[in-house]
């Protein structure tokens, strides 16, 4: 008689998006509900993982992996050696991520270490945090009039690696491009000298600080102003620059007006 065959290991990568559990995937719920370990990050908020807890009769063994800019981190080496083993283990691994696991969540390193140890991966897409700072602001990304398209870059270099060249950066969203900036409320007055280089300081900018979340606070405001605008904000934000914003301050300036 033959013996059972044993399932490859599996191991998902799943975006939480960016904290407002209305916005996660249907995919994610029902792979979330699969898990019989879930790792998480610290950008997943406690609604989102109520919400992938919930009605389990067993529940999954949930394990914290802080990663978060400017805050002691759960070493990344150590995450990805985890997932491994416990997959091999057979256990059914969930790692749950702030936003996308694609877009500055390190799912391709991620994925990478699992396929070299034969782990199927399954990615699983969220909103991700800039996207949903736009919304928040009631802007789009791109726009006909404004901008044929976007710049999505963090901040945040890896250690030892430089970081982005702002005046390159300011001289390609000059020619119609929005700058979505993700893990920069830290460095503003780095970005902000960089940029100035190549746009003008009247350029709209907007900086939102838990975007997606009830408690989302944002700063409509210009680059020669930004660093000066955002002394009450912190992270985790979004930088937001160029003339899509133009809407949301008109907006922002109408209610001005009608409240005085």
């Amino acid at each position: 008689m033959k013996a059972a065959r044993r399932p490859r290991p599996w191991c998902a990568l799943v975006g939480a998006g960016p904290g407002d559990p209305e916005l996660l995937t249907l995919k994610a719920l029902r792979v979330m509900r699969r898990a019989t370990l879930l790792l998480v990050d610290d950008l997943v908020s406690d609604a989102v993982l109520e919400r992938a807890l919930r009605g389990r009769r067993a529940p999954p063994r949930v394990v914290h992996v802080g990663k978060r800019g400017g805050c002691r981190s759960t070493p990344q080496a150590f995450i990805e050696r985890l997932m491994v083993s416990q997959a091999l283990a057979g256990e059914r691994v969930v790692r749950l991520k702030g936003g996308d696991p694609l877009v500055f969540g390190r799912g391709g390193e991620e994925a990478q270490a699992l396929q070299r140890h034969g782990i199927e991966v399954e990615i699983v897409n969220g909103i991700t945090a800039g996207l949903a700072a736009a919304t928040d602001l009631g802007v789009p990304w791109t726009h006909r009039d404004h901008a044929q398209g976007a710049i999505v870059v963090t901040a945040h270099a890896r250690e030892g690696g430089r970081g982005p060249d702002w005046p390159t950066l300011a001289a390609a969203a000059a020619q119609g491009l929005t700058l979505v900036i993700y893990m920069g409320m830290s460095r503003l007055a780095a970005i902000q000298t960089g940029l100035l280089v190549g746009l003008a300081p009247h350029t709209p900018a907007a900086l939102v600080e838990h975007a997606g979340l009830p408690h989302s606070r944002s700063r409509l405001t210009t680059l020669g102003s930004l660093l000066a605008d955002a002394q009450d904000l912190g992270s985790p934000g979004i930088v937001i620059v160029g003339p899509v914003l133009q809407a949301a301050a008109a907006r922002a300036g109408r209610g001005r007006a009608r409240a005085a």
